[in-house]
C-alpha cells in the first residue's frame, strides 16, 4: 500500500474558480501537497496520459475534454492515499456520488466530474510521474 496519489481538477471545475475549494476539502481530510501546478494539455500529452482507454469509444471525447481548458495535476500524499482519496472524490458519476464528495458538491456530470484521482498505487506512480519530476515534489516535513 502507498501512500501517494495524485488528484487532477478537471477543466469544468477550474472553469467553475472551484481550484481553491477542492484543494481545501482535499487538505482537510489529511492529505498533504506535495507538487501543484496549473497546466493546459495539449493533444498528445493527453493522449499520452489516457493511452489506456485509446481503444474505447470515448478516447476522442475524453481528449478534447482534457485539454479544453487547463488542468490542475496535484501530488498527494497520506496513509493509506489512493483508497481514502477515492473515497473523498466519490462515484464516477456526480448524480451517484455520495453527499459532501468532491465531484457530488463541484461535478456536472460523468466527463466533467470535477476531478481525476488514480485508482491503483500502480496507477497514482506512473500518474504522478507524469505530471512532476523528483525535482518537483516537495517533502513538506523536511
Amino acid at each position: 500500500m502507498s501512500n501517494k496519489t495524485i488528484a487532477i481538477i478537471k477543466p469544468d471545475a477550474v472553469a467553475k474558480n472551484v481550484i481553491g475549494e477542492i484543494v481545501a476539502k482535499i487538505t482537510q481530510a489529511g492529505f498533504k501537497v506535495n507538487g501543484l501546478r496549473l497546466i493546459r494539455l495539449t493533444r498528445a500529452q493527453a493522449g499520452a496520459f489516457y493511452e489506456i482507454h485509446k481503444e474505447r469509444p470515448f478516447y476522442g471525447e475524453l481528449i478534447d475534454y482534457m485539454t479544453s481548458g487547463p488542468v490542475v495535476p496535484i501530488a498527494l500524499e497520506k496513509e493509506n492515499a489512493v483508497e481514502d482519496f477515492r473515497k473523498l472524490i466519490g462515484a464516477t458519476n456526480p448524480a451517484e456520488a455520495e453527499e459532501g464528495t468532491i465531484r457530488k458538491l463541484y461535478g456536472a456530470g460523468i466527463e466533467a466530474n470535477a476531478i481525476h484521482g488514480s485508482d491503483s498505487d500502480e496507477n497514482a506512480a506512473i500518474e504522478t510521474n507524469f505530471f512532476f519530476s523528483r525535482s518537483d515534489i516537495v517533502n513538506i516535513n523536511q
